[in-house]
């Protein structure tokens, strides 16, 4: 399994810089975050030892289950839904979240990050799709609950994060679009944000072509999940 997923990795690495040089955008930093929701300990510590740092989880209660025997420089982000009792938790240990859309989990997040911590990076997640089973706000609400977010003592506002629609290619160009434009619509309204959360193993590469920072990959490194 080690040797698959290290050829897995390293091709993935490849294809990323030649990603973003392709759009000839050499300032463009995208960084990997390896999804390892439903993957054992053992293969996130073969990912670490090839130099990977950061990481990127669904489920909270497996999360926890695997972060305590795990290096403590890895970079946790949580980009699955966060239940009332879980930010605690989260807010302790996690130093990102990439699915802040609801002003209570906002709020305690920030009230149970520890101030001897870096705050807490947050992203707004947008539901760009307009699908009622996922979740994230809409595109007019962002805005306004990013000033209510940056204003809360222990989280730091770093950008916005999406999950296209399982569509056609145009439909989700069309979506990525939007997602860019209001990231510079923000940065021209001065909010400090650095971070386009979006792409994954089915879309990434049209992600760093729309700007993405961040692209969240699970099955394209991992392989198929059981």
């Amino acid at each position: 399994m080690s040797d698959s997923l290290q050829k897995r990795y390293d091709k993935l690495q490849n294809a990323i810089q030649n990603t973003v040089s392709t759009f000839n955008n050499a300032k463009q930093n995208v960084n990997l975050i390896a999804v390892s929701k439903t993957f054992p300990a053992s293969d996130i510590k073969t990912l670490y030892d090839l130099g990977q740092r950061n990481f990127g989880e669904n489920y909270i209660q497996e999360w926890c289950e695997k972060y305590p025997t795990l290096p403590e420089d890895i970079v946790w982000h949580i980009i699955g839904d966060i239940q009332s009792n879980k930010t605690r938790i989260v807010a302790e240990n996690a130093d990102w979240v990439h699915t802040l859309s609801r002003i209570k989990i906002a709020e305690r997040l920030s009230q149970a990050r520890p101030v001897h911590l870096p705050k807490l990076n947050v992203c707004i997640e947008v539901n760009i799709s307009g699908e009622t089973q996922k979740h994230g706000i809409s595109l007019d609400e962002v805005i306004d609950f990013a000033k209510y977010v940056q204003n809360l003592p222990q989280l730091n506002l770093r950008g916005l994060m999406c999950i296209t629609a399982n569509a056609d290619e145009i439909t989700v160009r069309s979506q990525m679009q939007k997602m860019q434009d209001l990231f510079n619509q923000m940065i021209n309204e001065d909010f400090l944000i650095d971070t386009l959360s979006m792409g994954m193993s089915n879309d990434w590469k049209l992600a760093i072509e729309y700007g993405a920072t961040h692209i969240r990959i699970g099955s394209a490194l991992f392989g198929l999940r059981k």
